[in-house]
């Protein structure tokens, strides 16, 4: 039986992991951004670091402990090159991993671009930090890809996830 649809709407961070981008040529970033104020979430932080692992574990670990960030979202860095080290860096910070969500990630990449989809290492699920549940997800940087993620995977549950990761958490 399928859940009841959720209006729980978030306080979202999305960062940026790139080498080459600004906030002016982020078109990723602000792909993000424009679907979740769509959709009636709020972005309260937007930043981009370099592909280094102590800038990226440095910025989400400082967003984790505030507390009206409710969502991190990470786009870049999720690919097979030597510099994309993203998901390596991010992982020691999950207490649980959504294996679903990469999974269904790289299912919906393969109905659009084929095999190349296997190269995504895509990766979603939460911290908990200070007694509160976050939910993190590290998507790749294409626009596409971006679309993708947050339309048909992030979107239609964050509500729901938000209100799952809320149960017994202290106030």
């Amino acid at each position: 039986m399928p859940h009841q649809p959720s209006d729980t709407k978030a306080e979202i961070a999305v960062l940026t992991v790139s080498d080459t981008r600004s906030l002016e040529t982020d078109s990723s970033g602000q792909k993000i951004v424009e679907l979740l104020h769509a959709s009636g979430h709020t972005v309260s932080q937007r930043e981009i670091v370099r592909d280094e692992p102590d800038e990226i574990a440095t910025m989400v670990s400082g967003w984790a402990k505030e507390r009206n960030i409710q969502v991190i979202i990470v786009t870049g860095g999720t690919g097979p090159s030597q510099r994309d080290i993203t998901p390596d860096t991010l992982a020691p910070m999950f207490t649980t991993q959504l294996p679903g969500f990469g999974e269904l990630f790289r299912y919906l990449s393969f109905k659009e671009i084929g095999s190349a989809s296997m190269l995504s290492r895509a990766v979603g699920g939460w911290m908990d930090v200070d007694g509160t549940r976050k939910p993190m997800f590290v998507i790749p940087g294409s626009p596409k890809a971006v679309e993708l993620a947050l339309t048909q995977i992030i979107i239609p549950e964050l509500g729901h996830l938000l209100d799952v990761c809320s149960v017994g958490v202290k106030p």
